[in-house]
């Protein structure tokens, strides 16, 4: 089990505690089977398991009454963080499961009207409705603004026109929460938010598309796809700020993941060094190794403030968090791919092997620097807020 220190900071409360304790006990339990060789029936097994277990209440909010299934009134980040920096320790897949509910279903958190919410959320929260995130498109995926699918209203439909790529849960979610330009004004003002469930006519599942790190990923297309008014999360020319909302809850649960690569990472180089003999000693013994883990627990550590300050501002102070998550995935990211490297390294050859942890977070961890805004992206929101002071 990987130090646990860090739960004494003074961002986290009791529950919070109980709950790292509680999840990282059931993925002790859980997690030591999962099939990589079929992503997408591992990520359904996986969503019905952490469903069952309670895991995914978290996930969503749990509004008036809790009716719409969460196990808080509004998303909390900080168990969002520790849920994902669990997870992504023990399993990528299971990171990936769990975030995806929460991606894939904010925006109905956030903006959806309450028929909406009770429709989907309480489904999402027990593992029985799988959830996708569909904004980015072939020429528009940092740049948001830029996206071209079309809904074009018709009576009380809107009907949908073009494709979405890149999309996480592509060809297993039971439905998409999809942003499309109904052109209320120009640029990221004319851009709306639709449910658009699986099996719709005109929906369609174009591609598939297969990563390093093998998840579910496709591209969708929309061909004159009917879909009810009421299926719109907010009002018209709403969508790229309630996109830009949802990203701002589970940026920093990136950065959560790749902390939990990255502690798995050094718990792997320390049972490394400690146990590789080399020129009559261990490789621990080794100054230029103790120095790569001064490294690594040091950045690790830098990581996790950034992390959890940005989750605790959301939370706690209520506070906008645009500059502080992308603070926290940028280096976060960075930082774990650096500290995976470095132990990969330690193993030498032994570390390139087919299913070895540091070789399979080697691959998990690439896609982090990418997905949600691209560490350059980062760097230019930070600025584009410091600059705004």
């Amino acid at each position: 089990m990987s130090d646990m220190s860090w739960l004494d900071w003074p961002f986290f409360d009791d529950a919070h505690r109980k709950l790292a304790r509680e999840v990282n006990a059931w993925c002790e339990q859980s997690l030591g089977d999962v099939d990589h060789h079929d992503a997408d029936a591992a990520c359904k097994k996986l969503v019905k398991a952490m469903g069952q277990a309670g895991w995914l209440r978290y996930a969503v909010a749990g509004g008036p009454g809790g009716a719409w299934g969460g196990a808080l009134p509004e998303v909390d980040s900080r168990a969002v963080c520790i849920l994902r920096e669990t997870f992504a320790r023990h399993e990528g897949l299971a990171d990936f499961a769990f975030a995806m509910q929460g991606l894939g279903s904010g925006a109905i958190s956030l903006m959806g009207s309450d028929e909406v919410r009770q429709r989907y959320l309480p489904r999402v929260a027990r593992g029985e409705a799988i959830a996708a995130f569909a904004l980015s498109e072939p020429d528009a995926g940092s740049d948001v603004a830029a996206l071209v699918c079309e809904a074009r209203l018709d009576g009380d439909h809107y009907v949908l026109n073009g494709a979405k790529t890149w999309i996480s849960n592509g060809g297993i979610a039971d439905f998409y929460c999809v942003f499309a330009r109904t052109g209320e004004a120009p640029g990221a003002r004319g851009i709306s938010a639709f449910v658009v469930d699986a099996g719709t006519p005109g929906f369609e599942i174009s591609e598939r598309i297969d990563l390093i790190a093998p998840h579910p990923l496709a591209t969708i297309t929309f061909d004159d796809c009917r879909i009810p008014a009421s299926h719109r999360l907010g009002d018209a020319g709403q969508g790229f700020k309630l996109a830009m909302m949802t990203l701002d809850i589970f940026r920093a649960s990136v950065a959560a993941a790749a902390l939990g690569f990255a502690r798995r990472a050094l718990d792997e180089a320390l049972a490394r060094a400690k146990s590789r003999r080399m020129f009559g000693q261990t490789l621990a013994d080794l100054q230029l190794t103790q120095a790569a883990l001064g490294d690594m627990a040091t950045a690790i550590d830098a990581s996790a403030l950034l992390t959890y300050r940005a989750a605790w501002m959301r939370d706690v102070q209520k506070q906008r968090t645009t500059r502080e998550a992308a603070m926290a995935k940028m280096t976060a990211t960075e930082s774990a791919q650096a500290v995976i490297d470095r132990a990969l390294q330690m193993f030498g050859g032994a570390g390139v092997v087919s299913g070895m942890p540091v070789e399979k977070l080697y691959r998990e961890i690439r896609a982090l620097r990418i997905y949600e805004g691209a560490t350059e992206v980062q760097k230019l929101i930070i600025a584009r807020e410091l600059l705004k002071a």
